[in-house]
């Protein structure tokens, strides 16, 4: 595997070595000492696989006290997934780093607790999956508006299908950080 650093620190690229012959093709998704070697020691405690359709966008989400990392890839389909650095201190603070995703790449994105994410789907349908540290906690559910122009994400795609939640997200300055990240 290969871990290729983003604009955002503790943000990575994960490139999997790919074995493919006429039967397929085989690939490591996770290794604990490889992710451990690259500075991402965290456990892994729930797997999450979304499936949505054309133009759909879900996000941008995070947790206010229970901030997860997140391990991404997709099986089928192609994505444009962002994450923004929400950690209130940090020197990349309201910065986004974007990657597309695919069946097809086979790569995936890793993002540090403190991070919101969210992605649109570029294909027909996309099946998309994720690795959390740590348990989704409906309490602490919150967004960040997909569109707020101080972030100034090109989602590459016009008119995106959003929940009325992810439609009512407050912009970067009006949400709540999560606690841990506070000074």
């Amino acid at each position: 595997m290969e871990f290729i650093k983003t604009s955002i620190e503790g943000m990575f690229v994960v490139v999997p070595q790919v074995f493919s012959d006429e039967r397929g093709f085989f690939m490591e998704t996770y290794h604990v000492g490889k992710f451990a070697a690259n500075g991402i020691d965290l456990s892994f405690v729930q797997d999450n696989h979304s499936h949505s359709t054309s133009g759909v966008l879900r996000g941008l989400h995070y947790q206010l006290h229970h901030p997860q990392g997140k391990l991404i890839r997709v099986m089928h389909g192609e994505v444009f997934d962002v994450g923004v650095d929400i950690r209130k201190g940090s020197p990349t603070f309201g910065k986004w780093h974007g990657e597309i995703l695919s069946g097809e790449n086979k790569l995936m994105l890793y993002l540090p607790p403190g991070i919101a994410h969210g992605f649109c789907v570029l294909s027909e349908e996309v099946d998309f999956l994720y690795k959390c540290t740590d348990l989704y906690s409906p309490e602490d559910d919150r967004g960040l508006i997909w569109n707020d122009p101080s972030i100034g994400i090109d989602w590459r795609i016009t008119n995106p299908i959003l929940s009325k939640k992810d439609q009512q997200n407050p912009g970067l300055g009006e949400i709540e950080l999560p606690s841990y990240m506070q000074t």
